[in-house]
């Protein structure tokens, strides 16, 4: 194989040498703007989910009986419509559940009253890295709540009420010392809360003993098991509602889900693409070629050598194609980083109330997170580069059985 000579034959056909590689370069960079903004979708989803340190997360809803009548109260403390009060032998069942790596409790509750509405959050603090008792990471002021009488609250609505460190709050008509101010960040709606407290602070305030809890935060051993462990658990608690990332992004919108099935296609897509380009071009490049082929077995080659020669220079192009192709593609991958997508909570893990759903703690625009991995980018190339050594191969045939005798008389 002559190097030399290769590069030499893509030069002197540069015309068809650059649509050969530019037409490689756009499909590779389609197809690794699909895959990027597939993985993107999927990251966005499962960004709530990361920010807790969980898979799943197990509530149960509240059950009206359809004969009772009479609105139901809303004042002072009471617990949400989606967050009911799991057992203790619940809690238990899926602490053993087949795949759970580690569970963590949490206590919703919702206050009505003069002031207006507040949604509180119990937080376990055995368990620093599981559950809402992350936002200890995102303090702006102050500490954590460690003891009874002390809460933290969200820096906007303390800022809403003139509170800060130092101040007192009132709630179920107990003081409160405000000993931190949090700020969630975005995609973090899950952990929302007005007035973070201790657990055990917030069963007090219902009078529901240790094991009050409303919402239980399992991290698995294996998280591609989620969807499994979804049905085991359902299965195992009638009535309890289990959310996982896939329930958000199912709430995304179309297209998510078009994107990562579209995302399969375009594999194909740009292979086929590739393939068919570089056949076409080949094929017609060796039939202008074939005096020259001719001269060259004539003085020697082989039809090895020949055959060599042509998937080299294929693969010189579809080389070249896949390297412009990626580069194309971290370009679309840069552009795509700016957009911003809405990503909704579904109803069940909701820390508002139905009327509150327009609040921005039920949906936040937040950045797609695409970016170019180097799986990505290996995978592109190894397809540009599959796809042009079946080329040449199938290319090169066709130039090996070429006779010299045949190509001089075209001389």
């Amino acid at each position: 194989m002559h190097w030399g000579y290769v590069f030499k034959e893509l030069r002197r056909r540069h015309h068809r040498s650059l649509a050969n590689i530019l037409g490689i370069g756009i499909g590779t960079a389609l197809f690794v703007a699909i895959h990027a903004a597939s993985a993107g979708y999927q990251l966005a989803a499962a960004q709530p989910f990361k920010n807790l340190g969980a898979d799943l997360i197990v509530q149960r809803a509240q059950k009206r009986d359809a004969r009772q009548a009479g609105p139901v109260s809303m004042q002072g403390i009471r617990l949400p419509f989606s967050n009911q009060l799991l057992s203790a032998q619940d809690f238990r069942k899926l602490q053993s559940m087949p795949g759970v790596d580690a569970s963590a409790s949490a206590l919703l509750l919702w206050e009505f009253g003069d002031r207006g509405f507040r949604n509180i959050l119990g937080v376990n603090l055995d368990q620093p890295h599981l559950g809402p008792v992350k936002v200890d990471e995102w303090l702006v002021q102050g500490r954590f709540a460690r003891h009874a009488g002390e809460a933290v609250l969200e820096k906007h609505f303390a800022k809403f009420h003139h509170l800060q460190p130092g101040s007192e709050i009132t709630i179920g008509r107990r003081p409160f010392a405000v000993v931190g101010l949090v700020e969630i960040k975005a995609g973090a709606q899950i952990n929302s809360a007005n007035i973070y407290l201790p657990l055990d602070t917030a069963q007090d305030l219902i009078q529901g003993g240790p094991s009050a809890v409303n919402i239980v935060y399992l991290r698995l051993k294996k998280p591609s098991l989620a969807e499994q462990s979804r049905q085991q658990i359902a299965a195992a608690l009638p009535g309890a509602d289990v959310t996982s990332a896939d329930s958000i992004q199912q709430l995304m919108g179309g297209v998510s889900r078009i994107s990562d099935r579209f995302a399969r296609l375009a594999a194909w897509i740009a292979f086929a693409g590739a393939f068919v380009l570089i056949v076409k071009s080949m094929l017609a490049s060796v039939l202008e070629r074939s005096a020259e082929i001719g001269i060259l077995k004539a003085v020697g080659w082989t039809g090895a050598d020949v055959r060599a020669q042509i998937v080299a220079e294929v693969l010189a192009q579809a080389v070249l194609g896949g390297l412009l192709g990626i580069l194309l593609g971290y370009l679309m991958v840069l552009g795509l980083s700016f957009l911003t997508i809405t990503a909704a909570l579904p109803w069940d893990v909701n820390p508002l109330p139905a009327s509150a759903k327009i609040s921005p703690a039920a949906a936040t625009a937040v950045r797609l997170p695409v970016r170019l991995s180097l799986s990505l980018a290996a995978a592109s190339l190894g397809l540009c580069l599959s796809a042009g050594l079946l080329a040449g191969f199938l290319t090169a045939r066709r130039a090996g059985r070429t006779r010299p005798m045949d190509a001089l008389r075209k001389l």
